[in-house]
C-alpha cells in the first residue's frame, strides 16, 4: 500500500510542478509565453523518460547500478560530431543545417554507430556484454580527446556554439521536433513494456536467464536497440543528459525498495521529469538563464546520491 502511495503521490508532485511550470509568471499569455512553455515542458518529458528507460535498462543488463549509457559513447560521437561541423562550416553550420537537420543527423549518427559495434561484437552469436561496456569506455575516452582537440582549432566565437551543445537545455526545442522525438519514443518505450517480464528475468543474471529458458542474446541486443534509440533521441533534442541516470535509477531503487520493471521504470520516469521541470523553473526564474539545467542537475542529484550512500553505508 506504501508503495502504491508512493508511486502516485509522485506522479501528482509531477502533475502539480508541469501546471506551476506553465502558469506561474506568465501573465496567461497564451499566445506566446505558455505554448513557448509547453514545447520544453514536452521536451522535459521526453528527455526524462528517455533517461529513465535507458538507465533503469541498461543497468538491469549491465547488473551494475552505477554505469549509464554514457559509457558506451553516445554522447562522445554526438559532441564530436557537433565539433566537427563548427570545425569544418564554422558558424554557418547553424543555418545550413538547421535545427531539425543538425537533430536527425545527430540521431540517424547515434543509432548507426550503435549498430556497428553491435553488430561487430555480435556477430558471431558470442554475448559480449562486458567488452561492449569496455570498448564504449575507449572510445568515448578517444572522441572526447579529437574533441578536446578540435576545441583548440576553432575560434572564441565557434567555441562559443559548441558550448551550447555541451550542456542540456530545452530552450532549443522546437514543436517538429518535440512531435517526432515522441513518436520514436512511444514506439521505443512500447516494446519495452511488453518484455517487462523478460527484463525481471535479466536482472537475476545471465546463467539464470538462460537456464529460465529466456533467449539471452536476442533479448540484450533488443534491450540495447531500445537504449540507443532513446539515448539518441534525447541526446539530439535538449543535449547530454544521460549522467544524470545514475542518480536517478538510485532515487527509484531506494524508493520503490524493488526490482521489478513494471514499478520501477514508470516511478524513475516521474522522478526524472520532476527533476527537469525543477532545474527548468530554478534556472529561468532564480538564476535568469545565468547557469545551466545540466549544473542544477548535478550538483542537486549528486548530493542526494552521496547522502543516500552514507546513509546506505551507516545502516550496514
Amino acid at each position: 500500500m506504501r508503495r502504491v502511495a508512493t508511486r502516485y503521490g509522485l506522479w501528482a508532485l509531477v502533475l502539480v510542478l508541469a501546471i506551476a511550470f506553465l502558469l506561474l509568471g506568465s501573465g496567461f499569455d497564451f499566445e506566446y509565453v505558455i505554448p513557448k512553455r509547453m514545447t520544453r515542458l514536452a521536451a522535459m518529458v521526453i528527455a526524462g523518460v528517455c533517461v529513465a528507460y535507458s538507465s533503469v535498462i541498461f543497468q538491469t543488463l549491465a547488473g551494475n547500478r552505477i554505469l549509464t549509457p554514457a559509457i558506451m559513447g553516445y554522447e562522445a560521437i554526438y559532441l564530436l560530431f557537433q565539433a566537427l561541423l563548427i570545425l569544418v562550416l564554422g558558424t554557418q553550420s547553424l543555418v545550413l543545417l538547421g535545427r531539425n537537420g543538425n537533430v536527425l543527423l545527430s540521431i540517424l549518427l547515434m543509432l548507426a554507430y550503435s549498430g556497428l559495434i553491435h553488430r561487430w561484437l555480435f556477430h558471431d552469436g558470442r554475448n559480449n556484454v562486458y567488452l561492449l561496456l569496455l570498448l564504449g569506455l575507449v572510445l568515448s575516452m578517444v572522441m572526447g580527446t579529437f574533441t578536446q582537440f578540435i576545441q583548440l582549432k576553432i575560434s572564441p566565437g565557434e567555441f562559443s556554439i559548441f558550448q551550447g551543445f555541451n550542456y542540456a537545455s530545452f530552450n532549443k526545442a522546437q514543436p517538429t521536433q518535440v512531435i517526432y522525438s515522441g513518436l520514436l519514443v512511444a514506439a521505443a518505450c512500447f516494446i519495452a513494456q511488453r518484455s517487462l517480464p523478460v527484463l525481471d528475468v535479466l536482472s537475476l543474471g545471465r546463467d539464470q536467464a538462460i537456464s529460465l529458458g529466456v533467449d539471452f542474446q536476442r533479448s540484450v541486443r533488443l534491450q540495447l536497440a531500445l537504449i540507443a534509440i532513446l539515448v539518441a533521441v534525447s541526446t539530439s533534442l535538449v543535449g547530454p543528459t544521460a549522467f544524470m541516470g545514475v542518480f536517478v535509477a538510485n532515487i527509484t531503487y531506494a524508493l520503490a525498495r524493488t526490482a521489478r520493471h513494471r514499478i520501477t521504470l514508470p516511478m524513475s520516469c516521474a522522478i526524472a521529469i520532476g527533476i527537469f521541470i525543477v532545474a527548468q523553473y530554478v534556472v529561468e526564474q532564480m538564476f535568469n538563464y545565468n547557469t545551466s539545467v545540466s549544473i542544477l542537475i548535478n550538483l542537486v542529484c549528486g548530493g542526494y546520491f552521496l547522502a543516500l550512500m552514507i546513509r546506505t553505508r551507516g545502516a550496514s
